[in-house]
């Protein structure tokens, strides 16, 4: 919602700016000069990036714009989640966790999450990293798997971020190309009319415009929002990481849980009764659906 907005403040500032100083706008309006840069621009990400980061640009343009799914109360929604299984590991044992990780679409616990189910990335650094648990593996070991898991998954969602930076960098030059091709035609024109060279140099200049403008009006804010998105899933993540370490060094479920919302980013974070009414709210339910 908010992108929409910061894009037509950009556009109104700089059309009601013109228009102020009693600009024609029919002058801004060359397509083929949009033509040049934007499918100029295009082109070079076609060239620099594969088929998957190409997707993954495509797939964060569409997240910039759908806002991010990291609320408060998703984090509530997790943590509780995460609660009810690991009160039932501390009760039962881990060994009891082995079919709710193995098949995590029939688990009583992970069910009542969809959007955990649907994110496959986090559905399986849970499941695979409780899996490792149960086999025995030692806490340290699972926290360097952790660590490396979330290093690489953050470089590979910072791929589109970079792409997309490197598009917005070449958009001014591409403007500069467009404008140079602009005067290359102005030339061709010299000796004709005034009015005509003057809307030729005119449809020039606005190349240089445009290809500025979408640089740092548009295309560059839109990337640097998309490396806010994958901050803020990587900071997702890193909560999961301190609460399951946490409890598989032998913290308490209800402990882990706290350890795990003061990992949580100050905008989203709970409030330490906000969270505990929810774990305590649902812990006897979640038991009582599990038996």
């Amino acid at each position: 919602m908010f992108v929409i907005i910061g894009i037509l403040v950009v556009l109104g500032a700089v059309v009601g700016g013109y228009l102020m100083e009693h600009g024609n706008i029919r002058v801004l309006l060359q397509p083929a000069e949009l033509l040049i840069i934007g499918g100029a621009g295009l082109g070079t990400v076609l060239v620099a990036n594969p088929l998957h980061i190409l997707k993954k640009i495509i797939a964060g343009i569409g997240g910039v714009f759908g806002g991010s799914p990291y609320t408060k109360q998703r984090y509530i929604e997790t943590l509780k989640m995460m609660y009810d299984l690991l009160n039932k590991a501390r009760k039962e044992g881990l060994m009891t966790l082995e079919t709710d990780i193995e098949e995590p679409e029939k688990s009583v616990f992970f069910s009542k999450n969809p959007a955990f189910l649907k994110n496959h990335h986090v559905r399986d650094f849970v499941c695979d990293t409780m899996r490792m648990a149960i086999t025995g593996v030692e806490v340290f070991e699972v926290d360097q798997m952790l660590d490396l898991d979330m290093e690489v998954h953050h470089r590979d969602a910072g791929q589109p971020t970079t792409s997309l930076s490197t598009m917005a960098d070449s958009l001014p030059g591409l403007g500069i190309v467009a404008a140079v091709l602009g005067v290359v035609i102005t030339m061709g024109a010299l000796g004709g009319p005034p009015e005509e060279i003057g809307h030729k140099v005119a449809a020039a200049l606005v190349g240089t415009f445009l290809g500025i403008l979408l640089c740092y009006g548009f295309v560059g804010p839109i990337a640097a929002n998309m490396a806010k998105a994958a901050d803020e899933e990587y900071a997702f993540l890193y909560v999961l990481r301190v609460m399951m370490i946490s409890f598989l060094k032998g913290t308490a479920p209800i402990m882990a849980v706290e350890v795990a919302r003061r990992a949580i980013p100050g905008h989203v974070r709970p409030s330490f009764k906000e969270l505990e009414q929810a774990c305590r709210g649902g812990a006897a339910t979640a038991t009582a659906a599990s038996a």
